[in-house]
């Protein structure tokens, strides 16, 4: 009979993948976060990158395109927690290293904002992507492993019945 301390188990590949993806995330967030922060009176403005793509700096006491903006930060804080040990078990009980991968890479992103939010009480945006006058609403790399997170979920199934049926 398997236990707890069995799913656990950290020498099982899938979970290593998994934790190394949720620490690298929230490595290249916070690292970015840290320069972009650094830079910041440089950075308000905004710095054209490329046609299409600024760095700027940013804060957001939102979520997602500003949503809930007026929630007390420590309650995106306690909602983002939470939904972090749901996907910490999911990435426990992974069978796949994809879908392992991909809550890590989830898990990293969210925990990146959250530092922001225990720290500055919001989260510092910087990638500012736009077409002429209109902009997308900054974001960071936390939200790029979330959101490639979310996507490497919605493509596993269809790795998985590739990888058993072979090219």
């Amino acid at each position: 009979m398997s236990g707890w301390g069995d799913a656990m188990a950290i020498e099982k590949p899938s979970l290593r993948i998994g934790m190394f993806a949720a620490l690298a995330a929230l490595a290249v967030d916070q690292g970015t976060k840290a320069m972009v922060v650094a830079n910041a009176a440089a950075l308000s403005p905004g710095v054209p990158v490329l046609p299409g793509f600024n760095l700027t700096f940013l804060r957001n006491d939102g979520v997602t395109f500003g949503l809930f903006g007026s929630a007390p930060w420590w309650s995106l804080v306690v909602v983002a927690l939470g939904i972090c040990i749901w996907l910490a078990v999911l990435m426990v009980r992974a069978t796949s290293r994809v879908e392992a991968l991909a809550y890590g890479a989830i898990i990293g992103g969210a925990l990146g904002n959250i530092v922001d939010r225990l720290q500055y009480r919001a989260v510092t945006d910087f990638l500012d992507f736009y077409i002429e006058s209109a902009h997308w609403p900054a974001f960071n790399m936390a939200d790029v492993f979330v959101v490639g997170g979310v996507g490497l979920l919605l493509v596993a199934p269809w790795l998985a019945v590739q990888r058993q049926t072979g090219p």
